[in-house]
């Protein structure tokens, strides 16, 4: 690991996280009815829950309006769960202003061109393997794994390392 990213994870108090390719697959799934539903990765969960406990607030933010999302966020008891959010980077200067933190103390990990207004801003972009291609260039690090399968895990287990190694 370079030294621009070991100092920019040091200094994180707060990882963003969009939702369709990183916390999910990317796939959508339909029943019958017309219900949408997605798969998430239990492995995330306890990294994100990890990571709140080593001190780094976690947030999703994401365009879906699916009521899944919100829970998901709320079973790994997240006080902030931005659904059907079309400006993303408002939605976190906002909170930023709220918690009293700088956008160089931020993490967000998106996988496509509607994150790129985000990851251009913050002190640490962030993207998964199989994000597209615009995603991954603007990224100071990309996941070995990909969205939905271990990313958003590897990358708390990441910042959780760099932060007890002082």
């Amino acid at each position: 690991m370079d030294d621009l990213l070991r100092g920019r994870l040091a200094g994180l108090k707060l990882l963003s996280l969009d939702t369709d390719g990183v916390l999910t697959d990317g796939g959508l799934y339909y029943t019958d009815a017309g219900d949408e539903m997605r798969k998430f990765n239990v492995k995330d969960g306890m990294g994100m829950q990890m990571l709140r406990r080593a001190g780094v607030e976690v947030v999703i933010i994401t365009a879906s309006s699916a009521p899944a999302i919100a829970h998901r966020g709320h079973r790994l008891g997240l006080e902030h769960v931005y659904l059907e959010t079309e400006d993303k980077l408002a939605a976190l200067v906002g909170l930023c202003d709220k918690m009293g933190i700088d956008l160089d103390q931020v993490a967000h990990m998106g996988d496509d061109v509607n994150d790129l207004p985000v990851l251009q801003a913050v002190g640490c972009p962030l993207s998964v393997q199989d994000a597209m291609p615009m995603a991954r260039d603007a990224a100071l690090y990309v996941t070995k794994k990909n969205g939905g399968n271990g990313a958003v895990r590897e990358v708390c287990d990441l910042i959780i390392s760099v932060k007890q190694s002082g």
